[in-house]
């Protein structure tokens, strides 16, 4: 039995939209959306220039037997909004631990979006979490009020590094405790 039937990504609805796992036929929105400077920089993990296939590769691996990362697609069709308007994922730290990392179109900032999808995601727990993390630059507010409106607690200052800046950036950590 591999991983992939362990790991099974189940659809989560998330008020107007569904957080389905990610597709091969995402790869063209997804690569629009993090080519741009201000998702890329919200970010630690997305480059700027975004190189030609990294789009590809992250949902070739997010689609693995063996990943570690579990990441949706933040649908909008039933909103009207699109196939894709943000993606959602869990990694696996540890033994009931993940973190959660999130990024929505600049499109649709400021509407409601990363709420209802972090507060689905959470709620739905698929990886069988007691806790979530999560880390969020401290250029960034709007990403730390979703964190709090959903639940989760302050913990620290820490660092990163950003691809798309190019150094390390000072965070906010969070968590939230689900046990």
């Amino acid at each position: 039995m591999g991983l992939s039937s362990i790991y099974s990504q189940p659809v989560i609805s998330a008020g107007l939209y569904d957080l389905r796992p990610l597709r091969p036929s995402d790869a063209g929105l997804m690569t629009l959306y993090t080519s741009d400077i201000r998702v890329a920089q919200t970010t630690s993990s997305i480059a700027h220039p975004l190189p030609p296939g990294a789009t590809e590769a992250f949902i070739a691996r997010c689609m693995d037997d063996n990943r570690i990362e579990d990441a949706w697609a933040i649908d909008g069709t039933r909103a009207g909004t699109g196939e894709l308007v943000g993606v959602i994922s869990l990694t696996r730290l540890d033994v009931g631990q993940s973190e959660i990392g999130y990024w929505v179109a600049p499109l649709f900032w400021n509407s409601g979006v990363a709420s209802a999808a972090v507060s689905a995601l959470v709620a739905a727990n698929p990886q069988a979490c007691r806790t979530i993390f999560a880390m969020v630059q401290q250029g960034n507010p709007a990403s730390a009020r979703v964190l709090t409106n959903c639940g989760f607690v302050y913990l620290g200052d820490a660092e990163s590094y950003c691809l798309a800046r190019g150094h390390t950036v000072p965070t906010w950590t969070y968590c939230r405790k689900l046990d």
